[in-house]
């Protein structure tokens, strides 16, 4: 079975962002940037979905600036058997990604495809979703476990509540959660060997998706920042300023 993983660039988790001295959005020149958590969490499940003998091929695939070909070259390193770069300049929403995505699953006819379950820089979570409206193929989103079996596939999925369990037929969209697994290293042997995987390059007019923007960013700002804490005398003056103040009771 052939497996399509999604990936995404984002700025490195553990950089501090700054937003734009104009607010138009965040400052990315010269800044670290990395592939998402998330997305390197899909990546490494489907590289064990091979390692076991469930999976025959992995594509991942990657939506962006001519630089996510390095992120698409790490996920070629994890263990993945080629990639495609959908090139574009312009800012890609949820629903544009859902759109290519779905161009890249009918050309590929992957037996399932993997997510990260959001992205760390605009926290959509929304391309899963509506990845598998377009297909009409059943979803299973957060998943935390998966074990494939066939034509079908158990999934434990974390909600509000717990735990649950779903069996879907495949093929299917999944998207990743947290625990779902522990991304392996890269070695410098699997990098020296990533360059040489093949990595397509297409547009999305080849595609036939329209990506233009939907939504606009009106402006972005920093949060204010916490201010210095107090001591209060009794539980009363608490119950007072939560009550007054704060206005959450």
């Amino acid at each position: 079975m052939k497996v399509l993983v999604a990936i995404k660039r984002v700025v490195d988790p553990n950089v501090k962002v700054r937003v734009k001295a104009d607010g138009s959005g965040v400052e990315t020149a010269n800044i670290k940037m990395a592939m998402n958590p998330f997305c390197e969490i899909a990546v490494e499940q489907a590289v064990r979905m091979k390692e076991a003998g469930t999976v025959t091929e992995i594509v991942v695939v990657s939506i962006g600036a001519p630089q996510c070909q390095e992120t698409l070259r790490t996920a070629l390193a994890m263990g993945a058997d080629r990639a495609i770069l959908v090139e574009t300049g312009v800012e890609v929403q949820p629903l544009a990604v859902a759109k290519v995505l779905q161009a890249i699953v009918a050309k590929e006819a992957p037996g399932l495809v993997i997510l990260g379950k959001q992205a760390v820089d605009d926290d959509c979570n929304q391309a899963g979703q509506m990845l598998a409206a377009l297909l009409g193929w059943p979803q299973a989103a957060f998943a935390s476990k998966i074990t494939l079996g066939g034509e079908s596939a158990d999934v434990t999925r974390e909600i509000d509540g717990g735990l649950e369990h779903l069996t879907v037929k495949l093929p299917a969209v999944m998207t990743a959660d947290l625990r779902l697994n522990e991304p392996r290293y890269v070695t410098l042997p699997n990098i020296m060997k990533a360059k040489k995987k093949p990595l397509e390059n297409v547009k999305p007019e080849a595609l036939g998706v329209d990506i233009a923007p939907r939504l606009a960013t009106l402006k972005v700002e920093e949060p204010p920042k916490r201010g210095a804490g107090v001591k209060l005398a009794d539980v009363a003056e608490l119950v007072n300023k939560l009550k007054n103040e704060a206005k959450v009771i």
